[in-house]
Formats: C-alpha cells, sequence, structure tokens
C-alpha cells in the first residue's frame, strides 16, 4: 500500500509506501528535496504540511521546534504518510542552484595539520565545471569505500572556471573505515570520485548584517569558506569567527585567521579551547557559553555553524535565545556514520 504525495515545487508525482518518509521516495524519484543530515537534526528538509496526516518519527527540537510543529511544519525526513498528503518545501532566503557534477579527480597533496586531521586537495579532471556556494558539500568516493559527506573548505570558483582544486578536510574517526584509510592509505596521485555540491548550510552574500561562524574540530572546512568568500565579496560588516576545539593539539591554520584579521578590520578570530592540557592564555570553556558571554543581542545578524552535533545544538539554542532568528541560523553538525546509525535505531 501507498500514498501519492504531492510536492508543490515538483511536477513529479510521488507514491510513498507504507512506513517510508516523504524524503526518501522523494529523493528514490530523482526529486532535489533539500536536506541534509537525513535524521531529523538539521532541519534542511523542514517543509509545509498542506494537506493530509503524517507520522513524524523522532526528532531533534533544535530541527524542529513545537512551535514550528504547531504551525503545520514537518521535517520531510521524519515524516511518514498516513493518507494522500500535499506539502512543499520551505524556499531559503536565496536560492543558489548549481549542476550536480559527477567528477573525476586526482589527489594533488595531503598534509597533516593536526594529530587526526588531514588536509586533502583534488584536482578536476573531467566532469566540471564544479560551481558550489561556500558552506556546501560534496559526497566523496575513495577507492572501493561507501561514499562519505565533506564540506569544501577552498573558496567557490569564479563564474565557471570550476576546473580547478577542491580542498577536503577528514578527521579520523575511532572505527571509521574510510577515514582510517585517508589517514593511512591515501597517497598523492589516486583516483578520486566526487559528487555535488550538496547542502543548504551556504553564505547569504546579500545578507549585510552582522556574521557569527562557529566551527568545532573540522568543521572548520565549511566556515573557512563561508569566512573567506565573504571578505572576498568587501563584505564590510562585522564576522566574528569561533573556533572550538578540545585542546592545544587540535588548533590548526590559526596563522591563516590571523593574517585574515590583520588584513580585514570587520573580522575576528578566536580560538577556544573546551579541554585545555595545561596553562593556557587562550580563552577556555564551550563554545556555547563563550558566545553567550560575548553577545546579548544578535538580532539582525546571520550565524553559520559546523561541528560536533552537541556543539551545533547548543549554540544553536543559545543564538536563538539572543535573537537569531530561526531563519538566520545555518548549521551543518557533523554526524559519524554510528552516530547516524545509532539515531535510525532509535526511529
Amino acid at each position: 500500500m501507498s500514498y501519492s504525495v504531492k510536492i508543490r515545487q515538483s511536477d513529479v508525482p510521488l507514491d510513498v509506501a507504507m512506513g517510508d518518509t516523504i524524503l526518501a521516495a522523494a529523493l528514490a524519484a530523482g526529486v532535489p528535496y533539500p536536506h541534509g543530515c537525513q535524521s531529523g537534526n538539521c532541519g534542511a528538509c523542514k517543509s509545509r504540511l498542506h494537506a493530509g496526516e503524517i507520522e513524524m518519527s523522532p526528532y531533534s527540537d533544535y530541527a524542529l521546534t513545537d512551535a514550528e510543529k504547531g504551525s503545520g511544519l514537518v521535517l520531510a525526513c521524519r515524516a511518514v504518510p498516513w493518507s494522500d498528503c500535499e506539502v512543499s518545501w520551505l524556499e531559503p532566503d536565496e536560492v543558489v542552484a548549481h549542476p550536480l557534477r559527477k567528477l573525476h579527480c586526482k589527489v594533488t597533496a595531503l598534509d597533516r595539520m593536526t594529530h587526526d586531521i588531514i588536509r586533502a586537495r583534488l584536482s578536476i579532471k573531467a566532469g566540471g565545471p564544479f560551481n558550489f556556494t561556500a558552506g556546501q558539500y560534496a559526497r566523496v568516493h575513495f577507492a572501493d569505500l561507501p561514499p562519505r559527506d565533506y564540506s569544501m573548505a577552498n573558496l567557490p570558483p569564479d563564474g565557471n572556471a570550476g576546473d580547478g582544486e577542491i580542498e577536503f578536510h577528514i578527521r579520523a574517526i575511532t572505527g571509521g573505515g574510510v577515514s582510517t584509510f585517508v589517514q593511512n592509505d591515501l597517497k598523492v596521485g589516486d583516483d578520486v570520485r566526487v559528487v555535488g555540491p550538496y547542502g543548504i548550510s551556504y553564505l547569504r552574500a546579500k545578507h549585510t548584517g552582522p556574521i557569527v561562524a562557529l566551527a568545532g574540530g573540522s568543521g572548520l572546512a565549511p566556515v573557512k569558506s563561508i569566512v573567506e568568500s565573504a571578505l572576498a565579496a568587501g563584505a564590510e560588516q562585522p564576522i566574528h569567527m569561533y573556533f572550538g576545539v578540545r585542546a592545544e593539539q587540535d588548533v590548526y591554520l590559526e596563522d591563516h585567521f590571523q593574517n585574515l584579521a590583520a588584513k580585514h578590520d570587520n573580522f575576528t578570530f578566536e580560538i577556544v579551547l573546551s579541554e585545555p592540557d595545561g596553562d593556557t592564555e587562550r580563552r577556555t570553556g564551550f563554545l556555547v557559553d563563550i558566545v553567550g558571554d560575548d553577545f546579548t543581542d544578535l538580532d539582525g545578524a546571520k550565524a553559520y555553524l559546523a561541528g560536533p552535533p552537541i556543539m551545533v545544538e547548543t549554540c544553536a539554542g543559545k543564538l536563538k535565545d539572543i535573537s537569531v532568528r530561526n531563519e538566520d541560523c545555518h548549521a551543518d553538525a557533523f554526524y559519524t556514520e554510528a552516530e547516524k546509525a545509532a539515531l535510525n535505531e532509535a526511529t
């Protein structure tokens, strides 16, 4: 048995089998439905239910608040139809539409940035041009391993000049086969397949209010791209960037961002250690507390967050407490495959 679901932005008729979600059926049918984590934790697939009945599998309060649910919003990745339905995804404030590319790349450089993060640079050999907006990600296939999603850390290309290099920051995950391969076996010259771009947590270039950029661990990659893109475009508003890591051994690219701060009076950069392993002159604690200490009212600001789920969720909550509207908070939580599996089992 299945239910018919009408998506207002699509002419593709959608039949959703009993027990399946709207998002899963849409993606299987080739509908470019906005999405991110696909596990009810990022809010990228937030949609309006215009007609019909659905049941929502468990999800994060960050992704969909009670007030939003009460107003008729649902998460397509958690929405299981119980009747014929009509839905529409929420249109972002600035829509970007880049062609989905299937790229053949080669590894040109591998740099160890920290004890557990490798920076991989890839040159595009075929399938381009690869155009994206700062903050987006791609699906990366190493050897014959399962694909993994990584955010681009480099500046997007100008115009159609998209056959350059792509930069990814890849952190070692305990028990992670793909990240272990990258850490130990990936070599310069190896072939890599890249599909993308994806994601809606990208730079809103028309925004002229303050920017708060929060990165945790390898979440520095998309935040780096966002901040560099804003500065390269001549952004004049205040841009406050925070990089949160556990200890000194996890810090990287500090000189790069300090140099940017020296060149741009409107840009500030600060490193925060949550678990310093000795005396330090840096600020310590969790990013959520640092944000609460530094700001009391961020009405009109845009916030960009990327990093571990707990960091993203707590900081997003704090930002909303200090007047950052839901539509102005753009976040990517980096879930491991084990975390995704655990979330799916919970449903």
